[in-house]
């Protein structure tokens, strides 16, 4: 298991700037191995549904996908943002292909069960086609994943797209020596929100567990709030088998990769302070 796949999720921030996206697919492109994409909705999808006068509704950051709202997200996610995307690879010389879950059957996923709340069709990951996507890694394809899953009963799912991510890390690192990068707005898990100066280089699961830990004295967590699920996910992910976790800016993915910006998180990094 010697060759390196890069798992990057991209989200709305660099999605709605035609700018940045140009950038970040340039420097995707010209990143060496074998990687898949995963990719956010954006902006596009609730613009679109205010123009057909669907009203949104959020919880806790996540969209209540009702009927029509699935319809708007699959046109959306899986058709015009996940189609420019490879079209814009394809103009930077990287052979990629885009799909969603449904597509070859890549990602299972079953309805979401609340106590209390109904997100509609919003879909949690069930199982991930490791099969298709290494077949297609090994034909040097890149992918390009839409967060629309399916229950294998006909119904589409709408799914986050950080959780895909992870999932899929997870699912392939069997294979691969698995890179999972987050991509976002900010220069990587920062100690003040307001300052890009803060970045925490590496944080270890001890380190983390320190920091959430004053939330309650203070009121307000060391952390922002909005890094919390995102690093949830990664140390499930490295305790899952991923090699090394890195969050930080799109503009900065070579450095990223190098270990030269953003945080790190990594296994090793832990047990050798254990």
């Amino acid at each position: 298991m010697s060759d390196r796949l890069y798992v990057i999720k991209i989200g709305g921030n660099i999605i709605d700037d035609e700018e940045k996206l140009f950038l970040f697919l340039s420097s995707f492109a010209s990143t060496e191995g074998k990687k898949i994409l995963v990719h956010g909705g954006g902006k596009l999808a609730t613009k679109l549904a205010t123009q057909l006068g669907v009203e949104q509704k959020m919880i806790d950051g996540r969209r209540i996908t009702d009927t029509e709202t699935l319809k708007i997200v699959t046109m959306v996610y899986a058709g015009y943002i996940n189609k420019n995307i490879v079209a814009k690879l394809q103009s930077h010389h990287c052979n990629a292909i885009g799909l969603c879950g449904a597509d070859g059957n890549l990602i299972q996923s079953h309805k979401r069960q609340h106590p209390t709340i109904d997100y509609g069709f919003a879909g949690d990951v069930d199982a991930v086609n490791t099969a298709l996507l290494k077949s297609l890694l090994d034909h040097n394809i890149s992918i390009v994943a839409a967060p629309i899953t399916h229950n294998k009963a006909g119904l589409l799912l709408n799914t986050n797209a950080d959780t895909i991510a992870q999932e899929v890390a997870q699912a392939m690192s069997k294979f691969y020596q698995v890179n999972l990068i987050y991509l976002f707005e900010k220069a990587g898990v920062l100690m003040d929100v307001n300052d890009e100066d803060t970045v925490i280089s590496t944080l270890t699961k001890q380190y983390y567990e320190a920091l959430k830990t004053p939330v309650q004295e203070k009121g307000s967590p060391t952390i922002f709030a909005g890094m919390i699920p995102k690093l949830d996910n990664a140390f499930i992910a490295l305790s899952k088998g991923v090699q090394r976790v890195v969050i930080g800016k799109a503009e900065e993915l070579k450095q990223l990769i190098d270990g030269k910006a953003g945080t790190n998180i990594t296994l090793q990094h832990f047990e050798e302070k254990v």
